[in-house]
């Protein structure tokens, strides 16, 4: 297992990580579609964001990306193909997520998670503090609101 930054033109690949995810909890198609702009990452997103790739036998199986420059960094992905699912890479995806926010200075780093992830926060360390609401197809879903505190380097 390898974790690197990923390159821009991975995008398109990362994209697709996201929706087998998706698919994989089983949501309906409509639901993906309606997802696919704010599911899906552009080039100049990866380039302007922290987004990292973990690799598995040179097949990228997973990814994260933080929005780091207000407080508090939020993590704005965090997915593993489901062919590398509970093989401990969401786990290493998430400490690396939080080294790098806290070394970029964060002091809180907040998710708003799928509710079928939010047990995988919780076993990390996050506490749920709220819930965001969304509609998709005329159905208010309740998103959890996590927050991890991050121990800052040097402090």
């Amino acid at each position: 297992m390898v974790i690197i930054r990923a390159r821009p033109e991975q995008a398109a690949s990362l994209a697709q990580i996201v929706f087998a995810a998706k698919r994989h909890w089983g949501y309906p198609r409509a639901w993906l579609e309606a997802w696919s702009g704010a599911l899906t990452l552009t080039p100049d997103y990866i380039a302007t964001h922290p987004t990292y790739i973990v690799t598995i036998a040179d097949r990228v199986a997973g990814f994260y990306a933080l929005q780091i420059s207000s407080e508090p960094a939020l993590l704005d992905h965090l997915w593993i193909a489901p062919d590398f699912m509970h093989a401990g890479l969401g786990r290493a995806l998430f400490a690396h997520a939080v080294k790098i926010a806290a070394h970029s200075g964060q002091r809180v780093l907040k998710i708003v998670s799928d509710p079928n992830a939010e047990g995988f926060y919780h076993k990390m360390g996050a506490q749920t503090v709220g819930k965001e609401h969304a509609v998709v197809e005329e159905q208010t879903r309740n998103l959890p609101v996590l927050e991890m505190r991050l121990n800052r380097p040097g402090l």
